[in-house]
């Protein structure tokens, strides 16, 4: 009986690449064409269409979550997915902001901190995306979980006494938004410093 070394160990095929046409591409998109509906519901502006509104930027939110989750466990990553959702993303909020101005809800002067620093951070990440990728950050998880709640919050039709409850989850929203920006610039300096001493 003879012995030798091992044979080599064959690898385990490489799974195909995602097709454009999967579910969480799918809900990427259905989230985009909301958009509009959840603009035209909320400025109709009576109780009735707030609560639709609501609903419409809930199952929004919602999807959002959900074809992130697909996207990873199912292997259902696309070079589309990664640039429609985050502008999905943006659209779902900025849209929800800007209405809520319009209404004369929301202070300009927030909507514009929002949507400057959430369309900034999104050209930055691609404009050093050739020295690697920002990874997303708990604080820019909780920055979206913030945002989420606080617009949820305005668009429902609530009683007076409770309104300083969405008042609050706004600022903590703007906070947390305005610093999270900031710690990204930070880590894109650190990166193109870093590519640059290789």
């Amino acid at each position: 009986m003879t012995t030798g070394a091992p044979g080599p160990v064959a690898e385990p095929p490489s799974p195909p690449p995602a097709s454009l046409y999967n579910v969480a591409n799918l809900l990427t998109l259905l989230r985009i064409l909301l958009v509009p509906l959840f603009v035209w519901l909320l400025l109709r502006d009576t109780t009735a269409w707030r609560l639709g509104a609501f609903a419409v930027f809930a199952v929004a939110s919602v999807t959002d979550k959900i074809d992130g989750d697909l996207a990873r466990k199912r292997n259902l990553v696309t070079d589309f997915g990664k640039i429609a959702d985050p502008i999905a993303d943006k659209a779902l909020t900025g849209a929800a902001l800007v209405t809520l101005s319009v209404l004369g809800e929301l202070w300009w002067w927030v909507t514009i901190a929002i949507l400057v620093r959430e369309i900034g951070i999104t050209l930055l990440r691609f404009v050093v995306i050739r020295y690697g990728v920002i990874p997303a950050s708990k604080g820019g998880k909780l920055k979206t979980t913030l945002q989420i709640l606080a617009i949820g919050l305005y668009i429902l039709p609530l009683p007076e006494i409770v309104q300083p409850v969405a008042w609050v989850a706004m600022a903590a929203a703007l906070v947390v938004t305005v610093v999270t920006g900031v710690d990204y610039l930070f880590q894109a300096w650190r990166l193109r410093k870093t590519a640059g001493t290789r």
